[in-house]
């Protein structure tokens, strides 16, 4: 009976080709996309993390978390305006703790065991913030959770708690009205010194299930909420800007084999995979071939030889050295290791 099984299978692809086996969120490509001429910022959490880790392999240039990460929308509201308005951090805003020094508006990365050091990162990442959003062509803002801890003692949520003792902080879960105050604020400060920036929103898709299943649940749907409500209120349309990379892992990425060991960050392939989403929409296809002059590259710079001294390998370093200086020579801003 073996054209039953030939029927069977022949009905099986024929299936398979009608079948849709994944929801796709429909993406439109933007009218404003990113080049090798854009100048991007990019705050907030994890998301920027990892879309800034490829648009630095691409060498697209970049300011990305001066910082560190931002979990919440006070935080990245608190960063772009005391940097726009110039509000430098003095010694009382700083703190010491085991002999290293931290601040509650950075992240735990931006440490230093000597307090005018960590001041003059502090106050350097002002700079760098101000003068690359007075430039920019795009700003990327991610948010990660709408739950904050007030410190008590000054009444402002922090950005970080650097493992200070609980007891000093109360949880508290930001309304929709103040996070959407929030960031509209964000945006109103950001078109006071560059109009034509190009604000593109998204939510992280990294689930903060230390604080609780439901609660996570209710974090993001204030913030998904907040943002949709900011970008609809807003007059010029070039802010009303919104990347589903949340809804793409939620709906597109819907298995456990797209997280990391921890079962709650995105693994390299759903990263690649949200990547390529972003791509479609915001990198102007104009800039593929040019990214894949970097990426051949990158690769070829990665490559380690069985015999460095060959006649082979040092034509191959020729042939490396000639492409990086072909490319520099448009793009002088370009730089590798």
């Amino acid at each position: 009976m073996w054209w039953h099984v030939v029927l069977d299978c022949a009905r099986t692809d024929i299936l398979a080709n009608q079948m849709e086996l994944q929801t796709r969120i429909p993406l439109t490509p933007s009218d404003n996309p990113i080049d090798y001429q854009s100048e991007l910022v990019l705050l907030g959490s994890c998301f920027v993390e990892n879309i800034g880790s490829k648009l630095d392999y691409f060498k697209f240039q970049q300011l990305q978390n001066p910082f560190g990460i931002l979990f919440h929308p006070l935080a990245i509201e608190n960063l772009i305006e005391r940097a726009i308005e110039g509000k430098t951090y003095q010694q009382e805003e700083i703190f010491g703790q085991d002999g290293i020094w931290r601040c509650f508006d950075a992240h735990s990365d931006l440490r230093s065991d000597n307090p005018e050091v960590l001041l003059g990162l502090l106050n350097q990442g002002l700079k760098d913030t101000k003068t690359t959003l007075e430039t920019s062509s795009h700003v990327i803002i991610t948010l990660g959770t709408a739950w904050v801890y007030e410190h008590l003692s000054s009444g402002k949520a922090v950005a970080n708690c650097h493992k200070v003792p609980q007891k000093q902080f109360t949880k508290k879960l930001l309304s929709v009205n103040e996070i959407e105050s929030s960031l509209q604020n964000m945006i109103s400060l950001i078109q006071k010194v560059n109009p034509q920036a190009q604000i593109i929103f998204t939510i992280s898709p990294v689930r903060h299930l230390k604080d609780g299943f439901v609660e996570n649940q209710r974090s993001k749907a204030h913030l998904i909420t907040a943002v949709h409500s900011a970008l609809s209120s807003q007059v010029q349309s070039r802010a009303h800007t919104y990347f589903p990379s949340y809804e793409i892992m939620m709906d597109e990425l819907r298995d456990y084999r797209f997280y990391g060991t921890d079962m709650v960050h995105p693994n390299p392939l759903a990263v690649d995979y949200i990547w390529e989403r972003f791509k479609s929409v915001w990198i102007s296809e104009n800039a593929y071939p040019v990214m894949d002059e970097v990426d051949a590259i990158q690769k070829g710079s990665m490559h380690r030889p069985f015999n460095p001294d060959s006649e082979a390998h040092q034509k191959f370093k020729t042939s490396l050295r000639a492409k990086i200086t072909y490319l520099q020579e448009r793009y002088p801003f370009i730089k590798f290791d």
